[in-house]
């Protein structure tokens, strides 16, 4: 799939503001629809910008969501299935394509990237523990995954003691935790205690710490192109605010359960497995679920309000005007919708994501604009490539570049739909079925008016968007969608095929070779 090439004179950017949230539906956001969310910050930007309505990740798991966003390639290419599995020393990420044209690719914040150590020594490669092949490419200015104690040595719990949680573990003591009516520790851990304040200060929480971080990276810059990518670790869980935002929000606030009891009648094997899985028993029950909604949605709001101090700072130092500015996040959270709980499915409460971009070279009519066409997380390293006018890059980014959309040019060709990848190897859902490890592949083709899902070893699933966009009735079994199964079965295998797997010559290095091979070598083929 190659980049449709912008009618508007090209013009490089100078640097990228990359932001992602981790877990955030696209839904809550006041710009994509929903009714009391406060957003103010992030509906600016898509009031700036452009806003994709119909994006969706590349695969709605974090570790190989974002190995999408690093490298431009889909989860087939990549290979990285599951979180922290090893991304191949053979797949170029971000700043081997930027690093080389002077520009710094920094990070702040999340990845879930795990170094290729075994082909590193199978190659007899030496690098410095700083080396950016180690950490998906970036120069970590901060690096924090956000998911566990991140150790004695971390610098964010060197910070909290430094700011007076002087206990042994002050992430799980004050971070993730709340104090009940008696005055008790609360865990996070436990969705019950979402409603308690956390017992962090705000100003030293996880959001705060990580905008603080980003701040002072781009407060240092002196002149230098830089791509940062400020990745929040929240609204992931576990589910917890501190004050105010823990009490922001009501059961009134949230979006009803989008569920219908005749889903759990006879549902898909792969679907009904992850019924079973823990998280979708405690989110089935409206209780779990409208307890948490408020929690998530006051963490959604701070992230906001923290994001209005970070492009403050990029005001000031007077580098807002030569910024490419990206948001989004690696997958969605089910909340209950569907009976789930978490991600991974394909549902859009998982599998849809905001994105939106502010392009500082924009055409002025496309400021405030939106677009319907199918975006898949890919997209995003092909959008800075091409902002940053780098060369040869067909052969390995599978993205289609975004910037057409804000500079012109939208009308060229576009993808007839987006896809999605899911491997469940990793999950319960696996042993609940008796898959073998290395066949548990589904793939989400999302068309216009329809979501088909084929999955490995089963029959598959199909939508009908228009007329159900709830996603409540699977209707792949109707014989009158014969041939809409068979549309979207064709356009899998032909997406499969197209995937770019020779990554070591460029397209402008392959020449007919009788051109060459006779002057150079002297080899005469088949002259009679």
């Amino acid at each position: 799939m190659t980049r449709p090439e912008s009618s508007a004179a090209s013009t490089a950017v100078r640097n990228v503001l990359f932001i992602m949230c981790d877990q955030l539906r696209a839904d809550y956001l006041g710009c994509y629809g929903h009714p009391s969310i406060r957003t103010p910050n992030i509906d600016a930007l898509a009031s700036q910008g452009v806003r994709f309505t119909r994006a969706y990740c590349s695969a709605p798991t974090c570790g190989p969501s974002r190995m999408s966003f690093y490298t431009g390639r889909s989860m087939t290419s990549h290979g990285a299935i599951w979180n922290f599995m090893p991304l191949s020393i053979g797949q170029p990420t971000i700043g081997d394509w930027l690093r080389p044209r002077g520009v710094e690719v920094a990070l702040a914040g999340k990845t879930h990237f795990a170094p290729d150590l075994d082909g590193l020594q199978r190659v007899g490669a030496h690098v410095p523990p700083e080396a950016p092949v180690l950490e998906g490419g970036f120069l970590v200015v901060d690096r924090y995954e956000g998911h566990a104690n991140p150790g004695p040595e971390h610098p964010y719990t060197k910070y909290l003691r430094a700011a007076g949680y002087d206990v042994a573990d002050p992430w799980s003591d004050f971070v993730i935790a709340g104090e009940d009516e008696a005055g008790r520790p609360a865990s996070g851990w436990e969705m019950r205690n979402a409603h308690y304040a956390a017992r962090v200060d705000e100003r030293h929480s996880e959001t705060a710490y990580t905008t603080d971080v980003a701040i002072d990276f781009i407060r240092r810059q002196q002149g230098r192109p830089w791509l940062l990518h400020v990745s929040y670790i929240k609204p992931h869980w576990p589910y917890i605010a501190p004050s105010p935002y823990h009490a922001m929000y009501g059961p009134e606030d949230c979006l009803p359960a989008c569920r219908d009891d005749a889903e759990r009648d006879d549902p898909h094997p792969v679907y009904g497995a992850y019924l079973r899985h823990g998280e979708s028993s405690a989110f089935s029950q409206e209780k779990v679920a409208s307890h948490v909604k408020p929690t998530y949605m006051g963490l959604v709001t701070q992230i906001d309000d923290h994001l209005g101090r970070l492009l403050e700072a990029l005001r000031a130092t007077g580098q807002y005007e030569d910024t490419l500015i990206v948001f989004t996040s690696d997958h969605g959270d089910y909340l209950g919708d569907h009976w789930l709980g978490d991600k991974d499915l394909f549902h859009d409460p998982s599998a849809r994501i905001p994105f939106i971009m502010v392009d500082p070279r924009a055409r002025p009519e496309t400021r405030g604009s939106s677009v319907d066409r199918p975006v898949e997380s890919i997209d995003f390293l092909a959008t800075v490539a091409d902002a940053f006018e780098v060369p040869d890059t067909d052969h390995v980014i599978e993205g289609m570049s975004l910037l057409p959309f804000s500079r012109g040019g939208a009308s060229a060709p576009w993808r007839f739909a987006a896809v999605s990848e899911l491997d469940y190897a990793f999950r319960e859902a696996r042993v609940l079925l008796g898959r073998d490890a290395r066949r548990c592949r589904g793939y989400m083709v999302r068309s216009d008016r329809w979501k088909y899902i084929y999955w490995e070893g089963f029959a598959p699933q199909l939508f009908d968007m228009q007329e159900d966009p709830m996603e409540l009735r699977d209707v792949a079994s109707n014989p009158g969608h014969a041939s809409v199964l068979a549309l979207h079965k064709e356009y899998l295998f032909d997406w499969l095929r197209q995937r770019k797997t020779s990554l070591t010559v460029p397209s402008t290095r392959i020449v007919v070779s009788r051109d060459t091979i006779e002057p150079a070598h002297g080899i005469r083929i088949g002259v009679w």
